[in-house]
């Protein structure tokens, strides 16, 4: 008969040692594989069985515990690998007043068509100042982690959560009751009392003091070497989810309460409430019990409770329209004003700051603050030297809302604002005039591109986050690339990041060469910079820095065009006045005359279009992407008209779009379907006369495979 593995007490020292090593750079191997390369050569349960099995001989031989034994995750990689969000991680829109969350709830009744009577039921919670992460789970077992980032990808630190698995409370493998697919989603956050002692250690050794407990956290989670991130006692919060191949509950407290069944910390201070006032109710309550409840929290979040509703009202830019954060009053500070300061932003606009002593406001030492612009600083009559009063409007961007007038100084003088641009060409500052032919608050130099101030900031939008997000490319490097000494080697516009290696490897001068770069940072920042030259159409369009074309406007413009080539022949047509290019884009909903004037100027210079076609030459500019899954309606366009009788006209714009299709505010030759109700008028007749398909609601409703609510 034959026998079973020997134990581990049975072995001899010398067998002991042997074999331990033999596990334990077998492990290390496998941790590197699987956490770092992604190239794991076994499966789950032999890794387990090694694991178990150096665990045991440990236990019978104590003097050979090693690092093997009880590391998580994989030796430093050196930096973070991105992880693509298989569902989008949004933000959340704000309130900041009872009243505000009262139309909130109103918001939400008007766009599902429900009466004041009618049943609605939310949720509220804590708001944790925290670190959103993002945990996947397949086959009920962890396979990776990865931070908000731009809500479209982040931060791989799978190997560092591994690492704190114990003090977060995140489980390691779901129960069977779980689904095969399960992304749960939450925040990673410090208690007060575990923050002030990581300060106290960090000041023993000589190391970073953090600001605050969110910070901390933050550069907690993102430690390069997963040891450090072992070191710091990390919590957790689930409170949401990503994709889910079957969801547990068919409300938000039910996803939760599944939540905490498979062994996720929740927030016990969720509560289910009926209307606004007993949501404000609650925000109340966890307003009085925020100095106690033992960590940082900045609101309470409020949520329609039942996930039907939610998919019905959808999303509007990057928030759900189903959820909003009812953030607490701004912490105020009074310090004083040593200086008001003129930046040049990407679009001309000069935007007065204000040079502080510098003065901690909820837990955050604060230097700088807006001044909006000059009608700002006539309104507070804000000069320098004076006291002022400063807040973080949403705990956030640091702002003067008062001046302590008993406390100016007698020399203290009016602020004039310049006429002349701080930059070298000196060019004239022009104040524009709004639609109705009003002046506008906005003060612009004129210089364009031709300004330095203006260059730089384009080059620092072009590659933020939510543009091309070239790591390495930082606001100190596009400054150092804008002025380098190696003329070789500067940056001056987009297309020039895309040529940097070819000119580095011929230019006598290396950037290895000059203090700040290493030989390996300007490979990995070669790398990053290699990794953009394929670009989503929507990304490409916001990150041109053309004026009103925000995220939103660029996701607009992207889907209704669908390739690079079909929107710049657009942008160039509207640039020459093509009356039909115009009236197409007029047509497209949300797009306004400001958005179509801003790409007429932009695409009617030459220096801008001259610039943009070097920088598409270096580019694979990705289609428009298109929803999840094909529809009927996908890539068609839609005119809603007349009064729609089963769902609010909001409610039909946002299916229509979640399903793929355009919505146009206009009737044209281009346009698919018109959705005509009662009392249809001129977008009837127009789409009669231009023999476009009409449709009742129901019929609508039958296409896109729904019925009436």
């Amino acid at each position: 008969m034959a026998k079973g593995p020997i134990t581990a007490k049975d072995l001899l020292p010398m067998e002991a040692e042997i074999e331990h090593q033999h596990l334990a750079e077998e492990i290390e191997r496998h941790d590197r594989l699987y956490h770092a390369e992604d190239a794991p050569e076994i499966s789950d349960a032999e890794y387990d069985a090694l694991r178990a099995r150096l665990v045991e001989i440990e236990a019978a031989f104590p003097q050979l515990a090693s690092r093997a034994g009880t590391a998580v995750g994989s030796a430093p990689s050196g930096k973070f690998a991105k992880i693509r969000h298989r569902v989008p991680m949004l933000s959340l829109g704000n309130v900041f007043s009872t009243e505000e969350a009262g139309e909130f709830v109103a918001r939400v009744r008007r766009f599902l068509d429900y009466p004041v009577d009618k049943p609605l039921a939310f949720t509220a919670e804590p708001k944790i100042d925290g670190l959103s992460l993002s945990l996947r789970y397949e086959k009920r077992r962890l396979v990776s982690a990865a931070t908000r980032g731009d809500g479209a990808e982040g931060e791989d630190v799978t190997a560092n959560i591994r690492a704190v698995l114990a003090s977060t409370g995140i489980p390691e493998t779901l129960p069977a009751a779980a689904p095969d697919i399960a992304e749960i989603r939450g925040e990673i956050y410090l208690s007060h009392a575990d923050f002030q002692a990581i300060n106290a250690r960090q000041a023993e050794i000589g190391g970073k003091i953090f600001a605050n407990p969110r910070n901390a956290a933050a550069g907690s989670l993102r430690q390069i070497d997963p040891k450090v991130t072992a070191s710091r006692p990390l919590r957790f919060f689930a409170y949401a989810w990503g994709e889910m191949s079957s969801a547990p509950a068919n409300t938000q407290s039910g996803m939760v309460e599944a939540f905490a069944r498979w062994g996720f910390p929740v927030n016990p201070l969720m509560r289910l409430c009926a209307d606004a006032e007993a949501l404000v109710a609650h925000y109340r309550l966890i307003e009085r019990e925020r100095p106690v409840i033992g960590y940082d929290i900045d609101g309470v979040v409020y949520k329609v409770d039942d996930l039907e509703l939610q998919r019905r009202l959808g999303f509007v830019a990057r928030a759900p329209r189903w959820a909003v954060a009812h953030k607490f009053p701004a912490e105020k500070a009074v310090t004083r004003l040593n200086a008001i300061e003129i930046q040049v932003g990407r679009t001309g606009a000069l935007t007065p700051v204000a040079k502080l002593e510098p003065v901690n406001v909820g837990g955050v030492i604060v230097s700088n603050a807006t001044l909006h612009n000059a009608d700002e600083i006539a309104r507070l009559d804000a000069r320098v030297g004076d006291y002022v009063v400063i807040q973080r409007a949403g705990d956030v961007i640091p702002q003067v809302v008062e001046v302590v007038r008993e406390r100016r100084p007698p020399e203290a003088t009016a602020f004039e604002f310049p006429h002349i641009c701080p930059c070298a060409l000196k060019t004239p500052v022009i104040r524009e005039a709004t639609s109705a032919g009003v002046e506008g608050a906005v003060r612009r130099c004129s210089g364009e591109f031709a300004c330095p101030f203006q260059r730089v900031e384009h080059l620092r939008h072009f590659v933020s986050r939510r543009a091309f997000d070239i790591e390495g490319l930082g606001e100190k490097q596009i400054a150092f690339f804008y002025e380098c000494p190696v003329e070789a080697l500067r940056i001056r516009e987009p297309a020039d990041i895309f040529t940097l290696e070819a000119r580095n490897a011929a230019s006598f001068q290396k950037i290895e060469n000059f203090e700040g770069f290493g030989k390996q940072s300007v490979v990995n920042l070669f790398a990053a910079i290699a990794a953009r030259r394929e670009i989503s159409l929507e990304r490409f369009i916001f990150a041109l820095g053309i004026r009103h074309v925000g995220e939103t406007t660029a996701k607009l413009l992207a889907r209704h065009s669908g390739t690079w080539l079909d929107f710049e022949a657009a942008a160039r047509r509207v640039a020459l006045e093509d009356p039909e290019a115009i009236a197409e884009l007029q047509a497209i909903d949300q797009i306004g005359p400001s958005v179509i004037e801003a790409l007429a100027e932009f695409f009617g210079r030459v220096d801008a279009v001259s610039m943009v076609d070097r920088l598409a030459a270096e580019l694979v500019i990705l289609p428009a992407e298109k929803p999840r899954g094909e529809s009927p309606v996908t890539g068609k366009t839609v005119v809603f008209t007349g009064s729609l009788e089963m769902m609010t006209r909001d409610e039909a714009k946002a299916r229509a779009e979640s399903l793929g299709a355009k919505v146009a505010g206009s009737v044209s030759k281009k346009t698919d379907y018109v959705v005509a109700g009662p009392g249809a008028g001129s977008k009837l007749d127009k789409a009669t006369e231009l023999g476009v398909r009409v449709m009742t609601e129901a019929e609508w409703l039958a296409l896109i495979g729904e019925s009436a609510v």
